[in-house]
């Protein structure tokens, strides 16, 4: 009822003052030290239990106590009530819960046998300093998830090959109620980092206000101890869940030591009992980890009551966070720099940006299927993923001029050389196939089809029909047949050659090449 302790004593001052004297609540308060609004509280129950002063006789203090507490030990104090220790060190997990508050619920509920509040609170530290170490520090409900490998892998034997590999062991554990969550991934690299994070918040079904990973290079950049640097991916994932990544200080497992004790829960409950089992997937190993887990969370702590998952619906499930609609699908976010011809280069495959960015230096936001750059924080550039070599251009990144020359297709070049001859097509199709990639035979096709402009169509086809027959496929000689009018000249007749003396004494026979 109040923030102070009544006694018995001071509530039939309390109502001695009010139903006999006639004081006002103010005089009441400054007579008795005790708050207005506990003073209106318990004269408002006297009303209703209409009593005047003085009180009947048969109304002694348990039977009061009962009137005003009914939830409260009106036994006779004969000593102090202890309170349930561990229930208000668990209680004090809770947001919002602070030990004045649990101090007025005990007063409450023990009215004559209670300790003060600086005696509740000595106790408390006195119970609290002679629990196991790892409770010095203190982890509200729904706050913080600890996040590591365990140093301890798993062998997964390729059924085809034969081939060994070693799966890593993720491990997240909640602050509040220890409840754990593992699952094995073939590295430790930032896409199966993050996907970890991405599975643990789904199977947690929330998520919490804090990660606090260690130190690993997928997800901080640089360490430091007072200021690590985290990745770009690893920051766009706590941005998406709105969660605060704190990295823990190098070299202080303390910091960690939830997932600390969480990793070696999980070695010696689960990967050593894995040890003479035989693993031919991933799929497989993730399946059986996902029984174990599940018998771990249910398995019953030693020194406190109930088991992770009971701890886990009573105090983080209710404290966690809602999940976003859509889950965080991994991008990766690298830089690069501009080349002359206003292309970057990523996975051996060329993309194109605005020609303006030429020299400067770019993010890439890289997904399974699209590749989106940035300049100053601002979208320049979308392209469609490609795992292949070669070059994506789109027209609206090119200078005018060169925009101009990207207008041509293959397919144009051809009805065009079609409209002229068919040894003007057979030449420029010729070209077209002779160059790794057709665009690199632009230039020349469109040199020989614009000599149409100076040269009757005849004259062309006839001059592409002698390139072709002596296979001569450079732009110059095609010019130079028509400068020389070659293309004029009747066909020439064949001249038999002079028939030369066999014998001679210059002359060796098959004789001399035995």
């Amino acid at each position: 009822m109040s923030a102070k302790r009544i006694t018995m004593r001071q509530l039939r001052e309390v109502l001695r003052l009010s139903l006999s004297a006639g004081l006002s609540i103010r005089k009441i308060s400054a007579s008795t030290k005790i708050s207005v609004g506990s003073i209106q509280q318990i004269l408002k129950r006297a009303e209703q239990f209409q009593l005047s002063w003085p009180l009947p006789d048969d109304l002694d203090d348990q039977a009061l106590a009962l009137k005003f507490y009914p939830r409260a030990d009106a036994k006779p104090a004969r000593r102090h009530q202890e309170p349930d220790w561990f229930e208000l060190h668990r209680e004090l997990k809770k947001k919002g819960v602070t030990k004045q508050l649990l101090w007025e619920e005990y007063t409450q509920q023990f009215p004559n046998r209670c300790y003060s509040y600086s005696q509740f609170c000595a106790r408390y530290e006195d119970w609290r300093g002679k629990q196991q170490r790892s409770m010095r520090q203190t982890h509200n409900a729904g706050e913080k998830l600890f996040l590591d490998y365990a140093g301890q892998t798993i062998p997964i034997v390729c059924a085809a090959s034969g081939e060994i590999r070693q799966a890593q062991i993720f491990v997240a554990v909640l602050g509040a109620s220890n409840y754990t969550y593992a699952e094995a991934t073939w590295t430790q690299s930032l896409p199966d980092w993050l996907g970890s994070h991405v599975r643990a918040f789904e199977f947690f079904g929330g998520t919490p206000k804090l990660l606090v990973p260690d130190n690993l290079k997928s997800g901080v950049n640089k360490s430091c101890r007072y200021d690590p640097e985290l990745n770009p991916s690893y920051q766009q994932l706590a941005a998406h869940y709105q969660v605060a990544v704190i990295p823990a200080r190098p070299y202080k497992p303390k910091d960690k030591a939830k997932v600390e004790v969480g990793v070696q829960i999980v070695e010696r409950w689960i990967l050593a009992k894995l040890r003479h089992q035989t693993f031919f997937s991933l799929a497989e190993l993730n399946q059986c980890l996902r029984i174990f887990v599940a018998e771990l969370n249910l398995k019953p702590f030693k020194q406190w009551p109930g088991n992770r998952r009971q701890w886990f619906e009573t105090l983080d499930q209710p404290a966690l966070s809602p999940l976003p609609t859509q889950a965080y699908q991994f991008v990766a976010i690298k830089k690069a720099r501009v080349n002359i011809d206003y292309h970057l280069s990523y996975d051996l495959h060329l993309y194109s940006v605005p020609h303006y960015c030429v020299g400067e230096q770019v993010e890439l936001y890289v997904g399974d299927k699209v590749l989106d750059v940035y300049f100053h924080g601002k979208h320049i550039a979308s392209h469609v993923r490609r795992f292949h070599p070669g070059t994506s251009t789109q027209p609206a990144h090119m200078p005018e001029r060169h925009a101009k020359h990207q207008q041509w297709t293959p397919g144009r070049l051809l009805n065009w050389a079609q409209s002229i001859g068919p040894d003007v097509l057979a030449w420029v199709k010729t070209q077209l196939q002779r160059k790794p990639h057709p665009e690199q035979a632009y230039r020349v096709c469109l040199g020989l089809l614009n000599l149409s402009r100076a040269y009757p169509a005849e004259r062309l086809n006839r001059a592409c029909a002698i390139a072709n027959q002596k296979a001569l496929f450079k732009l110059k000689n095609v010019k130079a047949i028509l400068q020389s009018n070659l293309d004029q000249l009747p066909e020439s007749v064949p001249v038999q050659a002079a028939l030369l003396p066999q014998d001679h004494e210059n002359i060796r026979g098959a004789a001399s090449f035995h």
